[in-house]
């Protein structure tokens, strides 16, 4: 029992004891321990915590594969699991890169309005050395964390932000087993059924601006469509309107890119009447 309330003690209320000795197992190539006991409670996702996460100090994390390239991260497929099998589910690891393989040269736009908690740290960001790039990359992944779980509670359709640690962000897996769900960019979808995608992207630009945001880089390829259902990724330039001097420039242009998609594929759409429309959530 001392162990336990110990355990309890270092990692929180809800930390789930194991029911057999981490002795009895041990990590093969390509697994890890569980990152879940290892971040603090503002680390972890809004709760309620979805059924499906999966909490216990017993589980491995199993790397499966790659899912995504990009210039500022990769996502990765990660089962967190149990040894005995009582538990699992499938995680997307997004992961920004190190100092030497990062280029945030683009985000400039973005972080108008943002500033780092300490000087140095501001300076090392402006001034683009090793440092500040890696001081840049925990600042997005935690951005985007932070943007997720406000997204999350608001009922905007994101993944579940499970948890961050450092420059790992990990989030509920968007898919069918081990198949990522595609872009809406890749769909083929026509009349009704494309009718229904957009007026799921319009709520989506719509549900952002009456939080006060701008997606910031919207566009076919980080819509996702799994079973009918649009889902928006990458968040991390996430954009305040209203601080951010370019945040209405950034607005009309995530109007502008859906629609112009949309009206290519059949599908009338005025991206003035939905940046109109955007606007006038936001005030």
């Amino acid at each position: 029992m001392r162990k336990t309330t110990e355990l309890t003690h270092i990692f929180g209320d809800d930390f789930v004891v194991p029911t057999f000795t981490f002795a009895d197992v041990e990590p093969d190539a390509g697994q890890r321990w569980s990152t879940w006991p290892a971040v603090t409670p503002s680390e972890r996702g809004p709760k309620p915590w979805p059924d499906w996460v999966v909490t216990s100090a017993a589980a491995l994390d199993t790397e499966l594969g790659i899912l995504k390239t990009g210039k500022e991260a990769d996502v990765f497929l990660i089962e967190r699991a149990v040894p005995d099998g009582s538990e699992s589910c499938l995680l997307a690891a997004k992961r920004y890169r190190s100092a030497e393989h990062t280029d945030f040269t683009r985000s400039e736009v973005y972080r108008e309005g943002r500033r780092e908690r300490r000087s140095r740290d501001q300076r090392a960001v402006e001034r683009g050395t090793a440092y500040g790039r890696s001081v840049a990359a925990v600042a997005w992944s935690n951005a985007e964390f932070a943007a997720l779980s406000r997204a999350w509670e608001l009922g905007i359709p994101v993944p579940y932000p499970v948890q961050v640690n450092g420059t790992e962000l990990l989030l509920e897996f968007i898919g069918e087993d081990t198949v990522a769900a595609p872009r809406l960019a890749q769909s083929d979808a026509a009349g009704a059924e494309l009718a229904e995608l957009f007026a799921q992207v319009e709520s989506i630009v719509l549900g952002f601006a009456r939080a006060g945001w701008a997606h910031g880089d919207l566009s076919p390829y980080n819509l996702l469509v799994h079973r009918g259902r649009v889902v928006v990724i990458d968040l991390p330039q996430l954009v305040d309107v209203i601080a951010n001097p370019n945040g209405m420039e950034l607005l009309e242009r995530d109007c502008r890119n859906v629609c112009t998609w949309f009206s290519r594929r059949g599908h009338e759409c005025d991206a003035e009447e939905l940046f109109a429309r955007a606007v006038a959530e936001l005030f």
